[in-house]
């Protein structure tokens, strides 16, 4: 249930966006205290972007979950910008982040909804 994506202007090799997705998947289910098969992570690298009118590396990032607790929010920007910061060297000022929180009747899975 919970998903995370993200877009971004780097391009970085294989091997280092598949090391970034398994991390967060990890770190997700952790900060969010629910099981990591359920959790997917996607990302879209290359992507032209510009922040600021200047195109140096940055991101986007959307986490959607069900229970997504506000009052932890600004603990998950941290996290996932320290994270999107080691692995491909974005600046944390230079990455957004949209939390979104969904109701369990909005969240389909495996024919169903939570």
């Amino acid at each position: 249930m919970p998903y995370l994506k993200i877009q971004t202007n780097v391009s970085p090799d294989d091997d280092t966006r598949t090391t970034l997705i398994r991390t967060l998947s990890k770190s997700i289910a952790e900060l969010l205290g629910k099981p990591e098969r359920y959790v997917m992570v996607a990302i879209e690298t290359g992507t032209p972007m510009v922040f600021a009118g200047d195109d140096s590396p940055l991101a986007y990032m959307e986490l959607k979950s069900i229970g997504l607790p506000e009052s932890s929010t600004s603990a998950f920007s941290e996290s996932l910008c320290m994270l999107v910061e080691k692995e491909l060297g974005i600046p944390s000022d230079r990455i957004y982040i949209e939390f979104a929180g969904a109701e369990r009747r909005m969240w389909g899975w495996n024919k169903d909804t939570f």
